[in-house]
């Protein structure tokens, strides 16, 4: 038993070591993982000017076909960014 446990954990430390191999030779070739962003920078830099208009982010959420969550994260991460630069 104990044989087929170390045999499992050899086998454990190979799948993770290639792994880690394809994702570092994929970021070499310029990718990341994760989902696709939604929105352009330009269609973020839209939604930024509709909202500091005025627009309520129900508004702008249903023009874009997104759920008002999707806006408030966008407005949010904006306002994060604009404070950070602040000295």
């Amino acid at each position: 038993m104990q044989m087929l446990g170390s045999f499992a954990e050899f086998e454990r430390a190979v799948v993770r070591e290639r792994t880690q191999a394809g994702l570092s030779a994929a970021r070499a070739l310029g990718r990341r993982g994760g989902r696709q962003p939604k929105f352009t920078p330009e269609q973020r830099a839209e939604i930024i000017a509709m909202l500091q208009a005025g627009r309520s982010i129900a508004d702008v959420s249903r023009l874009f076909r997104v759920h008002r969550a999707t806006i408030s994260r966008i407005a949010a991460a904006h306002r994060t960014a604009t404070t950070q630069d602040v000295p």
